[in-house]
């Protein structure tokens, strides 16, 4: 989990989403940044995220993300 809060970290600079329960409802991550984020899992876990699960549903918030991550690589 270390691993993806410091992905969080560098893509979500403003902070604040520790707590939240909706990234994209909230305003933390736009459409732009999900795809920031979605470049940098990828880079951080050596995966690659199908277009198909790059939803927002899939980045809504940090439990959403890292079952996303885990669903390409089970080392979180």
């Amino acid at each position: 989990m270390e691993r993806l809060i410091k992905v969080l970290d560098e893509v979500l600079a403003q902070g604040g989403y520790e707590d939240c329960e909706d990234f994209i409802e909230e305003g933390l991550l736009d459409s732009m940044e999900m795809m920031e984020l979605v470049e940098a899992l990828e880079d951080e876990f050596g995966i690659e995220i199908s277009g198909r699960d790059i939803v927002p549903e899939n980045f809504t918030n940090m439990e959403t993300i890292a079952e996303l991550v885990r669903k390409y690589d089970g080392d979180l």
